[in-house]
């Protein structure tokens, strides 16, 4: 049931069409981020309103709760959410890598105690696997060992050779699975993903050994880590164009406006980042004048909309004055109401990329965000925020 195919070029930017048991996206597009099955402060219908095609769920915080067997039992996580558009299942890769203190990794797998209840559980790439086919998301990621930033050469090789091992036995899981023909989603679609750090050599090698597994797709994985900016988009200009034209390339984790506008320049297809949900229950709005911190006092009795240019409900109906006093007084809705402006920025955001692509005037929109990105803008939230 899962297919892609390209109907627009501008330069190496694809727009293209990728068909799932659950529906079709239109690329370049946006995933936003429902780690526990859930995007945070929003519904379902918020999601629609929006236009979100596709959202995230995580293998790992689904696996420790409420367990991927439950879910199962009750249909998948489709059925059980009640969600009925395409869902992609991270394999829990990045969620044990950030838990360094917690895990040990060997070939094996990743052994970590639960952030929730301290048991210890053991991660691997078939578990990955068995756990996200239970899941039946549209599109389950292969299992993968990530590094941090700086990470020389050695360490870069022993993660993406560890990888490409890994990835060989979540394949194998996989096709067996789908042999047997049995599972909430049968039509399950699984992506491989590229490891090697910042250094270009092991970025190609993992490139050419995960593609020779023959997934349906392929993640660039290992960024947003750290790395600077400059040597973030250097990764995805090599690696991107060495991944199969005919599949979707996938940038993980990434990242700011001007980060989307870039590497689909560079020929991504698929985002995932949890910017616009995390900075907007901090109180931080990304407009098209810049980045714009609600919380500051000088908004205490602005009468004007967070963006007069935005369409968003947020826009619409609320000024910066009231959006302030919901986030001073500890207001639900206020989590609600940035997250609904910041999702609907980022969604047109990728809407008119789109058409850039199609009209040939990507270009053009680049420069647009990239003068964006250099007008002076408050700090960002802190870890703390």
């Amino acid at each position: 049931m899962f297919d892609f195919h390209v109907t627009d070029h501008d330069g190496a930017a694809r727009r293209g069409v990728m068909s799932t048991a659950h529906g079709v996206v239109e690329t370049p597009a946006f995933m936003p981020v429902g780690t526990r099955g859930a995007v945070k402060a929003m519904t379902h219908r918020d999601l629609v309103d929006l236009g979100a095609e596709i959202i995230l769920a995580n293998t790992y915080h689904l696996h420790l709760r409420p367990g991927a067997d439950l879910i199962e039992r009750l249909g998948g996580l489709h059925r059980f959410t009640g969600w009925d558009r395409p869902i992609l299942t991270d394999s829990g890769g990045y969620q044990v890598f950030s838990l360094a203190s917690r895990r040990t990794v060997d070939d094996e797998g990743v052994r970590f105690r639960s952030h929730l209840d301290g048991e210890a559980h053991l991660l691997t790439p078939e578990r990955a696997t068995d756990l996200q086919w239970a899941l039946g998301s549209d599109v389950a990621m292969a299992f993968d060992e990530c590094v941090a930033f700086p990470a020389d050469a050695s360490a870069a090789r022993q993660a993406m050779e560890r990888t490409l091992r890994w990835g060989e036995r979540a394949r194998r899981r996989f096709e067996a699975r789908r042999a047997a023909g049995t599972g909430v989603n049968p039509g399950q679609a699984q992506f491989g993903i590229v490891q090697g750090g910042v250094h270009g050599e092991l970025r190609a090698e993992s490139v050419d050994g995960t593609v020779a597994l023959g997934f349906e797709a392929y993640a660039i994985g290992g960024l947003s880590v750290g790395e600077p900016v400059p040597v973030m988009y250097d990764v995805v200009a090599e690696t991107a164009p060495r991944l199969p034209p005919a599949c979707p390339r996938y940038l993980m984790g990434a990242g700011t406006p001007v980060d989307l506008v870039e590497a689909v320049s560079r020929g991504v297809d698929l985002f995932d980042c949890v910017l616009p949900t995390r900075n907007a229950r901090n109180g931080q709005l990304f407009t098209s004048q810049g980045r714009l911190n609600i919380k500051q006092a000088r908004f205490a009795d602005d009468p004007k909309p967070p963006d007069e240019r935005c369409a968003c409900y947020t826009c619409r109906g609320y000024s910066r004055a009231y959006l302030r006093h919901l986030y001073v007084s500890d207001e639900m809705s206020a989590a609600t109401l940035n997250t609904l402006h910041n999702l609907h920025f980022y969604l047109d955001t990728m809407r008119r990329i789109r058409e850039g692509i199609k009209l040939g005037t990507l270009e053009t929109l680049r420069q647009e965000f990239h003068l964006l990105d250099s007008r002076p803008q408050a700090h960002a939230p802190s870890n703390a925020e």
